[in-house]
């Protein structure tokens, strides 16, 4: 059987986002290879407890490198960029552990798996010998700067040296251009990210979504009461998630009597946004959830009508897939993994244009679909052809396909 040696910083079988991703590549590789899989050890008590509840465990050994609770902070508090530091010299352990594992294991290939972002592809690039596969890749594509003057001027100008930061280090920063030429297979998370990379470093990317789903065909939504139509936000109250351009969009639908926004999550803008619900006057269209869990969420989805999805900066979001696996019609921006994902058969997009143009236009697409709801349960049929798509078991497959042309055309090289 091919041995795949994974480098995964977050692995957590009880989370969604990174960790939650890391988890699922993980188990569902396994049942094509086996996999050893060095990750850091926060979550060890969570791997080893799903570990045994799973037939391919066989296939699967973990290799935990701890790092301090302090590190720890600093990774999951997005933003803090002490965290690259400390990031770089776990990688410089990683691969002084990865070269153990190979002295002791017969090891045909080694994959740079997460954290996805371009900036630290990580260092068992520089392991030579043994066929490289780095990706999915995302955090290229640069924030649309005109969306975020709502959270300060200094966030702005924060976000625009971050864009020319962003672009000189996708194109010449010298561990992602070592990393690129020295793969045998790199992976684009978008099509955004795709086309900077064939376009900066002149080689073939593959496109795959760095998360996934579970198909569930047999979903139950439940029958909808009365005339009310619920839209449902849920996130991080963050300024990229752009909760305040979603209450800006309710503004222009306050004559709507039977339409509420259910907002689920927490964060740093809380109060603002809910000063300015109270100013736009539609803190009656509003329902606050607070931090609620992920099973709570998608019950939630369940029982709306259409997922407002208004973020600017995006991967692919756990949360946008959770929609599509609960056949909750999605309305978002025409951009990230999301103007990858959805389509007219599951959703609506919008172009990136300018924030007061985009409420209008979010709120032409929800009036429509307010007056014609048959629409969006028109759409229930397709949503088993967008979960067929992006099943986990078919994503590892594909993954273990590129493992398998990999290793034959080194064969044949070598023969």
């Amino acid at each position: 059987m091919m041995q795949v040696l994974i480098n995964a910083y977050a692995v957590n079988p009880d989370w969604g986002s990174e960790p939650g991703m890391g988890w699922n590549w993980v188990i569902h590789l396994a049942q094509h290879c086996r996999v050893h899989v060095i990750t850091e050890g926060e979550w060890q008590e969570n791997i080893e407890r799903e570990l045994v509840r799973l037939p391919q465990a066989g296939n699967i050994v973990f290799h935990y490198l701890p790092v301090p609770e302090k590190v720890r902070r600093m990774c999951w508090n997005q933003g803090d960029w002490r965290f690259y530091h400390h990031y770089r010299r776990w990688q410089e352990r990683a691969l002084v552990l990865a070269r153990k594992i190979m002295e002791e294991n017969r090891i045909d290939l080694i994959h740079q798996l997460n954290m996805i972002g371009f900036r630290e592809p990580g260092m068992l690039w520089k392991i030579k010998g043994v066929p490289y596969v780095w990706g999915p890749v995302g955090g290229m594509e640069n924030a649309p700067v005109a969306y975020l003057w709502e959270s300060g001027w200094k966030r702005a100008v924060q976000a625009a040296l971050k864009n020319v930061i962003n672009a000189a280090q996708a194109r010449f920063q010298p561990r992602v251009r070592k990393a690129v030429k020295r793969a045998d297979a790199v992976l684009a998370s978008v099509q955004g990210v795709r086309e900077i990379m064939e376009r900066c470093h002149r080689r073939k990317v593959f496109l795959m979504s760095e998360t996934g789903c579970f198909a569930r065909p047999d979903a139950v939504r439940p029958e909808k009461n009365g005339r009310e139509f619920r839209l449902l936000w849920a996130g991080r109250m963050i300024p990229t998630k752009q909760l305040a351009l979603a209450l800006k969009t309710l503004s222009y639908l306050r004559d709507l009597p039977d339409l509420k926004l259910h907002v689920c999550g927490g964060g740093e803008k809380e109060r603002d946004c809910r000063n300015l619900a109270e100013r736009l006057g539609v803190e009656g269209k509003c329902v606050w959830h607070g931090m609620v869990s992920n099973e709570e969420v998608q019950g939630f989805m369940r029982g709306s009508d259409l997922f407002f999805f208004p973020s600017i900066m995006e991967a692919t979001s756990t949360v946008l897939v959770e929609a599509l696996m609960n056949r909750l019609p999605v309305l978002c921006f025409d951009t990230c993994g999301m103007g990858t994902i959805v389509d007219e058969t599951v959703g609506c997009k919008i172009p990136l244009s300018r924030p007061g143009q985009s409420a209008r236009d979010f709120a032409e697409r929800i009036r429509f679909f307010f007056h014609n709801r048959k629409i969006l349960q028109e759409m229930d049929g397709a949503f088993r052809a967008k979960q067929r798509e992006l099943d986990w078991n078919r994503k590892a497959e594909r993954m273990a396909g590129i493992y398998h042309e990999i290793l034959e055309g080194h064969r044949i090289a070598h023969e």
